[in-house]
């Protein structure tokens, strides 16, 4: 299951011109007082970000106080960002969309790595062997996370509906621990939980797909993007250091995400594994993706009925904001 799975992204522009357009000027030429930051366990660049301290002593220099927020999944991200009390959060690509269709004004602005992070599980003795398999069954899976996105996809790939299973809504520590204790019969798992579950408990994956993973974006609301456009870039120079990093020193990030994360080394090498930090740029390779994966939250009924999806992703993926900042 250690299997590297990485989806290099295309360095096309072709489509970027449609794509957001947030004004460059600041309405506000003083800097912020506070940047409000999340950092997740699943998000390794940002675990780097905050250990080391390099945008605190950025930021220091213009009197902005950096505040770091835990975010469990995309779901708590994406509430934070909703209800102003962060104003950068670490999401997959498809919940922030799905956040976006539904009235969160975010945007997309930064790739923190093209991950396999999501797969659906099993406890080690389940004679579950297949999707299909999992009618009438009850699957653990965290609402508005790319964890709950891919079981729906995987469903429907295999003739189901979410109608066909009993989805039981917990966060993704808690998801495991109800695989592992038999409460359920599946779960729709989530890096590191999921490396930890097959490595200390023996769970065993039953399906598995790269292209149903969304990509990690690092998103901004609307409201700051526009008030502190510089500012955005100087998250997105900070999250290029911690990227680089990680690029660079494969071993160390590997005791880092541990000691985060309290989970083994082992783990955290899995995890590390199924990253790809190659390519942080967002842009069209990520418009198409998620065009693709948008069907789902309009045959679930996620979002309302004539919703424009096309016009949504557009509003939602901003690139202009890394031009000349990122070096990859």
């Amino acid at each position: 299951m250690e299997r590297r799975h990485f989806l290099r992204l295309g360095g096309s522009a072709l489509g970027l011109a449609a794509l957001g357009t947030t004004p460059r000027i600041g309405l506000a030429a003083t800097p912020p007082r506070t940047i409000r930051l999340d950092y997740a366990y699943y998000s390794p660049p940002s675990l780097v970000l905050r250990k080391f301290g390099w945008l605190e002593e950025e930021l220091k220099a213009q009197g902005t106080e950096l505040r770091w927020v835990l975010s469990q999944g995309s779901n708590r991200a994406l509430e934070y960002l909703n209800s102003d009390s962060i104003d950068f959060g670490s999401t997959a690509g498809l919940a922030a969309l799905l956040a976006r269709a539904n009235g969160n004004p975010i945007k997309a602005v930064y790739v923190y790595s093209r991950p396999e992070w999501t797969a659906l599980a099993v406890a080690r003795d389940s004679p579950i062997r297949s999707v299909r398999e999992l009618k009438g069954k009850k699957v653990a899976a965290t609402k508005g996370t790319d964890p709950y996105l891919f079981l729906l996809r995987a469903l429907h790939e295999n003739g189901l509906t979410r109608n066909d299973v009993e989805i039981v809504h917990l966060q993704h520590p808690d998801g495991r621990a109800a695989l592992e204790q038999r409460r359920v019969d599946a779960w729709a798992g989530l890096d590191p939980h999921l490396a930890a579950s097959e490595l200390e408990a023996g769970s065993r994956l039953i399906y598995r797909n790269v292209n149903f993973n969304t990509y990690g974006f690092l998103n901004v609301s609307d409201t700051f993007a526009v008030r502190h456009p510089d500012q955005v870039k100087r998250v997105i120079a900070a999250y290029e250091r911690a990227r680089t990093w990680i690029v660079a020193h494969p071993e160390e990030t590997v005791a880092l995400l541990s000691e985060e994360s309290r989970l083994s080394p082992q783990v955290a090498r899995l995890q590390l594994k199924r990253n790809d930090f190659s390519h942080p740029q967002i842009g069209q390779e990520h418009v198409d993706a998620l065009r693709a994966a948008a069907p789902i939250l309009l045959e679930e009924d996620l979002v309302k009925s004539g919703t424009d999806l096309p016009r949504t992703i557009g509003a939602l993926i901003d690139p202009a904001f890394g031009q000349g900042v990122i070096r990859a």
